[in-house]
């Protein structure tokens, strides 16, 4: 009789071409995976670029043990590092004979997902790829005019299909991102999964309390980068309500943070705008619970990690109406959308928000929490564990 008791933990590799101290929403989902899955009793490895000169080495962390590969900076951008595939090839493939893992779940088409992906055909291992870029995310970093630019998504979108179509499951976090994937990269079957979230850790905790700004405060979090349209929202601040006095808080950092200020200081905003800076998740969280509403003006997003954060803290959203985020706004229910790049727009859905009483900004914020707990990230997490085990897309989508 067999002492067995539930399946045989697996061997998880994940290659990842972000990951910590990456601050993105790709690096944090692949952080959150890792610790979900070593805390279910696997045994998780990590391929990921170094975030600095040198050769490739081991990084013990406490979520995994992860992989460092040569890198190399960009000089279009302050810390986005590229690895050259004839540098990655022979690490990758001494990698999988030290770690044999039963199954590779790649977060990324680009250099380290291909050459992993590649790696574990050639070896018959269980893939999965899960998406959680648009080719629009590179264009900021390409000094190239724009009928240069639609090329290179074109090619991306292509090279997109063509990897992740040798998987054996293809996911990205939302029913929108699925159907772009479907319409670009022709990959024709793909299952929309959240990424997931833990949204308790971002409630009040029993007799907890925080201190709120005097004034009406509305909160930005993620990278000071070209399409998170932080200007926007900058410009959308001197056309609210001169009565309500609203101030903004600007969590981050990024190449884009001095022309910000700048900006700032030109239009005189000074006393109602306060960069934090990168934070740590602690003082993260404190910002979700202090602020009044949340604002994410990106156009770019595949689902927005932050958003759906801010809503876990039971607060109002007012969101570009762009990509993945139109999901998670009922107008006027939990916040509102607001249209990509127009700061007279924005400036109008924050005064529908902030010129309530409130009792309704805490009722908007209730029904946020609402659409932030069908998220779970137990179930996300549940599921890729089917899939790791051969589960199909079809077990899910039917």
């Amino acid at each position: 009789m067999s002492d067995d008791i539930g399946p045989k933990p697996l061997k998880i590799l994940i290659a990842a071409d972000t990951y910590p101290p990456d601050v993105n929403g790709a690096a944090v989902f692949g952080f959150r995976l890792a610790t979900a899955m070593t805390k279910r009793g696997h045994s998780v490895d990590i391929i990921a670029g170094r975030s600095d000169k040198g050769p490739t080495f081991v990084e013990q962390r406490p979520e995994a043990q992860v992989h460092r590969l040569r890198s190399h900076s960009v000089p279009t951008h302050e810390t986005w590092r590229i690895c050259l595939p004839w540098e990655i090839k022979r690490d990758i493939k001494r990698i999988f004979d030290e770690v044999q893992p039963d199954v590779v779940h790649i977060q990324c088409h680009y250099m380290i997902g291909q050459a992993t992906i590649a790696e574990a055909v050639r070896r018959g291992i269980r893939t999965i790829a899960t998406n959680h870029f648009m080719p629009e995310n590179l264009e900021p970093f390409l000094p190239f005019p724009q009928w240069f630019l639609n090329i290179v998504a074109k090619n991306s979108w292509r090279d997109m299909g063509k990897i992740m179509g040798k998987a054996a499951v293809v996911t990205t976090p939302t029913p929108l991102a699925a159907k772009a994937m479907r319409d670009h990269a022709f990959l024709h079957k793909v299952l929309p999964l959240s990424n997931g979230i833990d949204a308790a850790a971002y409630e009040l905790a029993p007799g907890e309390s925080i201190d709120k700004p005097e004034h009406p405060t509305v909160l930005f979090a993620g990278r000071l980068a070209v399409e998170k349209n932080v200007d926007t929202l900058i410009e959308s601040l001197a056309m609210t309500d001169p009565a309500l006095n609203v101030q903004l808080e600007i969590v981050g950092d990024g190449d884009e943070r001095k022309n910000l200020e700048d900006r700032v200081a030109a239009m005189g905003l000074g006393r109602r705008v306060s960069f934090l800076g990168h934070v740590d998740d602690d003082e993260l969280r404190r910002a979700y619970l202090r602020a009044t509403v949340f604002c994410q003006p990106g156009t770019a997003e595949l689902q927005s990690l932050v958003s759906l954060e801010a809503m876990s803290a039971s607060k109002p959203v007012v969101l570009a109406n762009a990509m993945a985020l139109p999901h998670l706004v009922e107008d006027g229910v939990n916040g509102y959308l607001f249209a990509p790049r127009d700061p007279a727009d924005l400036a109008a859905k924050l005064n529908a928000v902030l010129g309530q009483s409130p009792a309704q900004i805490e009722a908007m914020g209730e029904a946020s929490h609402a659409k932030a707990v069908r998220h779970g990230i137990d179930e996300t997490m549940d599921t890729f564990e089917r899939l790791y085990r051969g589960g199909s897309a079809d077990d899910f989508l039917n």
